[in-house]
């Protein structure tokens, strides 16, 4: 249940500020950020901050932790799972954050290529992949549709996978277009008998559409494709949202191996500290970015 009046339903921000979804109001959260999905993982990242001064878990099941980094202010933002939740995620920390944003997203995926479990994969764009209720309905066209790959910002992308690539090492680092589909099971090809959903042919339909196609996943399409639509960016060197994405391989689709736990935890600890250096490298000064006054960092930096 919300825990604060809302003033609009256009705009749903409470009477003290806060979002409807997440509860983050201004000066909470950075314009550096390190989206994950899993809570825990987000907690062991923000572990790796130097200084932590803001946390909040929203009745929506959103995670906010922010904190400062080599004297500068980052923020990890545990979403849950899909295109839904990465919506509200982007729309409603746009809402509250003045200045450019630079979002990282660090995930799990199933490889498609040759990266197996324990390595990661690096999103150079992303396309949508849909269940089309019209073919199981009425038999029309395909049963899942295939979009167009939507480009991550390449700046930022090339200091992710160098950071990346000297944490782990660059043999364990693959780059590729990322499928983000609608669903977990169906859409992502896991082939079953309790439901009808005809995508035994499906892994190999995107194999053939994308040369590149390296990974499934749930969320980076709309992360990516949020930061092209957005606005604000007509007078700014560079877009006001600028994002990347890399991925923990846990699952082997081709091979059907899953990683361990300990591979897990291992590559989260590494990955904290290298996504969080190329937060900094990417924005290394506060300038032009959410003022200091009112914030949770206002008397830290």
């Amino acid at each position: 249940m919300p825990t604060e009046q809302m003033t609009s339903a256009n705009k749903p921000l409470s009477t003290e500020g806060r979002t409807y979804h997440i509860e983050t109001r201004s000066g909470e959260v950075s314009n550096r950020i390190l989206t994950v999905g899993d809570p825990k993982r987000a907690q062991k990242m923000a572990s790796y901050l130097d200084k932590i001064l803001f946390t909040h878990s929203s009745h929506r099941g959103f995670l906010t932790i922010t904190g400062l980094y080599k004297g500068l202010p980052i923020s990890v933002v545990a979403i849950g799972m899909g295109l839904s939740m990465m919506d509200f995620f982007v729309r409603e920390s746009r809402m509250v954050i003045e200045g450019p944003l630079s979002i990282v997203r660090f995930g799990s995926c199933g490889s498609i290529c040759q990266a197996t479990s324990g390595d990661i994969i690096v999103a150079k764009s992303a396309f949508a992949i849909g269940r089309n209720y019209a073919f199981f309905e009425e038999g029309e066209g395909e049963p899942y549709l295939l979009w167009k790959p939507v480009q991550a910002d390449k700046d930022l992308t090339r200091v992710v996978k160098r950071k990346l690539s000297e944490a782990v090492g660059a043999e364990h680092v693959f780059a590729g277009s990322v499928g983000n589909a609608d669903s977990f099971y169906g859409s992502q090809g896991r082939i079953g008998t309790d439901f009808y959903d005809c995508n035994e042919g499906l892994l190999d339909r995107i194999r053939e559409k994308y040369e590149d196609a390296s990974a499934l996943e749930m969320e980076s399409h709309m992360l990516f494709h949020l930061a092209q639509a957005s606005t604000g960016a007509k007078n700014m060197d560079r877009p006001s949202i600028r994002t990347a994405c890399a991925l923990m391989v846990f699952a082997d689709r081709t091979g059907n191996k899953f990683i361990s736990p300990e591979d897990s935890e291992r590559l989260v600890e590494i990955a904290a500290r290298a996504v969080f250096d190329a937060l900094v490298e990417d924005m290394p000064t506060q300038e032009g970015l959410h003022p200091a006054a009112g914030s949770v960092w206002e008397n830290e930096i």
